[in-house]
C-alpha cells in the first residue's frame, strides 16, 4: 500500500513539475486519486488549491513566472501568455498592467477576471515554450502592445531593452509588425524613430 501511495506521488509529481509546480483534478484522477482522495490531499496541506479544480504542491518552490502554469491549465492549454505579460516574462521594457494577458482563439469562451483575453490566431513562428505554459515572442509582444497605442517613450524603452539584449532585431520588427498590424507599425515607427533621435 505504502509503494502504491509513493508511485502515485512520483507520477503526480512528474505532471507537476512539467508544470511549475501546478495540476489540475483530472491529471490527477487520471493516475488514480480519488476525488475523496484529493480532498484529503488538500485537508493536509499536501496540495493548496488555487482555483476550481487546479491544485499545486505544498512544498514547490515557485520560480518569478510560473504562476503563469496555472493560467495555461485553466485555459485547457489553449491561452498564450502575450502582451504586457509576455513582455515581463521576456524582461523587456516596464509596462504594467494588474492582471494576466493571453491571447486565445475566436471560439474560446471562458472568462476570469484575473485574466484580460485577446483573440487571434498565433502563428507558431510567434510562440515560444516555457516550463508549463506558452508564451508571444519578444517581437510579437511589442507588436500586440504597440498596437494599443501605448506611450511612445514606454515603446521606445522597451524597443531598445530587447535589441540590446539580443532578442530582436530593428529590420525584424518593422517587417514583422507591417504583416501582422500595420497600426502597431506605425507606433513602432514613430518609437523607433524617437529611439534614433534622442541625445
Amino acid at each position: 500500500m505504502a509503494v502504491e501511495r509513493l508511485d502515485l506521488r512520483r507520477r503526480l509529481f512528474s505532471i507537476a513539475a512539467q508544470q511549475a509546480g501546478y495540476f489540475t483534478a483530472a491529471q490527477a484522477k487520471e493516475i488514480g486519486y480519488s476525488y475523496q482522495a484529493q480532498a484529503h490531499h488538500v485537508r493536509a496541506g499536501n496540495w493548496l488549491r488555487v482555483d476550481r479544480g487546479i491544485f499545486r504542491l505544498a512544498e514547490w518552490v515557485p520560480e518569478v513566472h510560473d504562476h503563469l502554469a496555472r493560467w495555461a491549465l485553466w485555459s485547457r492549454g489553449r491561452g498564450v501568455v502575450s502582451h504586457e505579460t509576455a513582455l515581463a516574462v521576456h524582461n523587456i521594457g516596464e509596462f504594467e498592467s494588474s492582471s494576466v494577458h493571453l491571447t486565445v482563439t475566436l471560439g474560446f469562451t471562458m472568462r476570469h477576471n484575473a485574466v484580460t483575453l485577446h483573440y487571434a490566431d498565433l502563428p507558431h513562428a510567434d510562440v515560444v515554450e516555457r516550463t508549463g505554459f506558452k508564451v508571444t515572442t519578444p517581437t510579437r509582444s511589442i507588436i500586440d502592445v504597440a498596437a494599443q497605442a501605448p506611450d511612445e517613450d514606454q515603446l521606445a524603452r522597451a524597443i531598445t531593452e530587447a535589441r540590446e539584449a539580443g532578442l530582436l532585431s530593428l529590420r525584424q520588427l518593422r517587417n514583422r509588425s507591417e504583416l501582422v498590424d500595420p497600426r502597431a507599425a506605425l507606433h513602432i515607427e514613430r518609437a523607433i524613430q524617437h529611439v534614433e533621435t534622442s541625445p
